[in-house]
């Protein structure tokens, strides 16, 4: 007997077993069903007042059936973070910036972008050390702020990872294309029936995410070894520009250094902080790190770091070898080769751009499982996401289906990335951080409670209006006067008025509350820089999300949210009744 129930949990693969998708009691009918929605209401409020439990989500990783493998060190997580964050982006965005928006002080809108990337790490570092699991920034917010915020932010997560994982995919076709001496067209199949931004047909991207769909399910520490070749690699590539491009230099070209003045390199700064997304996906693999307490910070705010220098030789090098206004836009690196005779060049920055391209895919494919697995945790997706394969411990489930969802898209068009959905949840884990060392319940009083909140909601409502006043007026300057002293007076109340209420066991945020509160207004700030159809397209899909939250996902977790409390009920009566017997049999 046994055996077969160890040989029913244990299985390989994207096996199938009766109730794992929607085994709630909500569903196991059509009227209990009806009742559910009815109830749709109540559950919601209750959905969004109740917060979960650190050790709620430690808890859940039994609902994989099988533990992830704890193989991971500071030294994976560090490569890992490299991976994830250097891609093929940097080789075109340093040339956009620097000729469009900067000039050469394109390296100051780089240290500003990594210095705000960096305090996003540090936010994150925290809860990854406290909370190592799969989920995420999913996890951190249910925790802080409720199911429902945290459903709706880490849905459009994932649905950036997939639209950007597409993206990456037919950008590796068209460098492929380069090193081959062809038109990306050429790899492509042209299907004339279809729709004109759809029939540019991509079976190499669909061949290079299955690959990496292969390497990620097979095993996390096989994947850690694969992105450490490809991030070496992509790391002596970019080197190889820096010092040969040093070679080359001309110091005149830095004579006009701030010729669009600040705001020309904080404008840039907002697009280069996309750079250096990335990161979140390594604070999902939390939960197979050998030891979260050391190894997260070291591995998260090493590679920032490293990134950072990395990205700032580059424009130093680029602004040094041309002139700002004779950069090109569509390749800057190979063309600034070209001007100074090294037409070969060109091959070696495709090659570069190739590997770091595939590090992305690698890691976000890892991270983007993870997420899904997490949530299906709290069954707010069906629980068959969340199974752990036996073997190899990784989420094949997650993995397939993610991966499955990418190869589709990239085969058929190359949609626009929800960049809107990474600032959102760097802003939301900056404000989930205060509250979790500001409130505690049963521990905080009702006054600092409303202290808190009346700080919070001053910080973010400044920070927005701080950010609309930069996008619609390009010379003025009173309104700064107003909201950024409004923040800092709202930043200085927290600090002086509110008593923390827990504080780090592990690890923690260094200068809390300011550094949280510069990056909730950064992140803002960044938010407004943002055109309005990715604003239009992040509220078309959260309206998705709701819809199947109200019908499926918010039913499915508030009955198991109500199992968990019974079996917990269920516990604490036998303790109590144990301890009760222990002190009769005393007496």
């Amino acid at each position: 007997m046994n055996q077969e129930k160890d040989s029913s949990i244990r299985r390989r693969g994207c096996s199938y077993q009766k109730g794992e998708f929607l085994p709630e009691e909500s569903f196991k009918s059509w009227t209990n069903y009806t009742a559910a929605l009815r109830q749709t209401p109540h559950r919601l409020i209750d959905r969004i007042l109740t917060r979960s439990a650190d050790q709620a989500e430690l808890d859940a990783k039994a609902r994989s059936q099988t533990e992830m493998k704890k193989t991971l060190t500071w030294w994976d997580l560090m490569w890992f973070g490299m991976g994830a964050v250097i891609g093929a982006g940097i080789f075109v965005l340093t040339g956009l910036e620097a000729r469009d928006d900067a000039g050469p002080a394109v390296v100051l809108s780089y240290v500003v972008s990594g210095a705000s990337a960096l305090m996003s790490v540090f936010c994150y570092t925290e809860f990854a050390v406290e909370i190592p699991v799969a989920g995420g920034s999913f996890a951190y917010l249910r925790v802080e702020l409720g199911d429902f915020v945290a459903f709706i932010a880490a849905g459009n997560i994932l649905l950036e990872y997939v639209i950007g994982g597409a993206a990456v995919a037919r950008s590796w076709t068209s460098y492929f294309a380069t090193l081959c001496n062809h038109d990306p067209d050429d790899f492509r199949i042209i299907a004339h029936g279809l729709k004109e931004d759809y029939n540019h047909l991509d079976p190499i991207a669909v061949g290079v995410i299955a690959i990496i769909c292969v390497i990620a399910v097979l095993s996390t520490k096989g994947s850690s070894r694969l992105n450490y070749v490809a991030s070496f690699v992509h790391i002596i590539v970019i080197l190889f520009i820096i010092v040969c491009g040093l070679i080359k230099v001309d110091t005149k070209n830095y004579a006009d250094f701030d010729h669009y003045g600040a705001r020309g390199v904080f404008k840039a700064s907002a697009v280069l902080f996309f750079a250096y997304v990335g990161f979140d996906a390594v604070s999902t693999m939390a939960e197979e790190t050998k030891n979260p307490a050391r190894d997260i910070p070291i591995g998260l705010v090493g590679s920032m770091v490293v990134t950072t220098v990395l990205y700032c030789a580059l424009a130093v090098t680029l602004c040094l070898m041309q002139p700002y206004y004779n950069i090109d836009i569509n390749a800057p690196f190979s063309k600034a080769f070209e001007a100074v005779g090294w037409d070969w060049a060109k091959y070696v920055v495709a090659a570069g751009a190739l590997k770091g391209m595939t590090s992305v895919l690698l890691v976000g494919a890892v991270g983007q499982a993870r997420y899904l697995t997490h949530i299906a945790r709290t069954h707010m997706m069906p629980p068959w996401f969340a199974i752990v394969d036996a073997k190899t411990g990784t989420p094949v489930n997650a993995t397939v289906v993610m991966l499955m969802a990418t190869a589709v898209i990239a085969f058929f068009t190359k949609l626009d990335i929800l960049s809107i959905s990474t600032l959102f949840i760097f802003m939301l884990v900056a404000v989930a951080l205060l509250v979790r060392r500001y409130y505690v319940s049963g521990v905080t009083t009702d006054a600092n409670r409303n202290k808190l909140i009346a700080c919070l909601v001053t910080i973010i409502v400044s920070s927005c209006f701080t950010a609309g006043y930069w996008g619609l007026s390009e010379h003025g300057w009173i309104g700064y006067c107003i909201t950024v002293p409004t923040w800092l007076g709202a930043t200085i109340c927290l600090w002086a008025f509110v008593p923390h209420a827990r504080d780090p066991k592990l690890w923690g945020v260094p200068l809390v509350p300011w550094l949280p509160s510069t990056s909730i207004a950064i992140n803002i700030f960044l938010l407004g820089s943002i055109d309005k159809d990715s604003f239009i397209r992040f509220a078309g899909w959260t309206c998705l999300l709701l819809g199947y939250y109200f019908l499926f996902g918010l039913h499915a977790a508030y009955d198991t949210a109500k199992e968990d409390e019974k079996q917990w009920n269920k516990v604490e009566q036998g303790k109590n009744g144990f301890e009760n017997k222990l002190d009769n049999n005393g007496s």
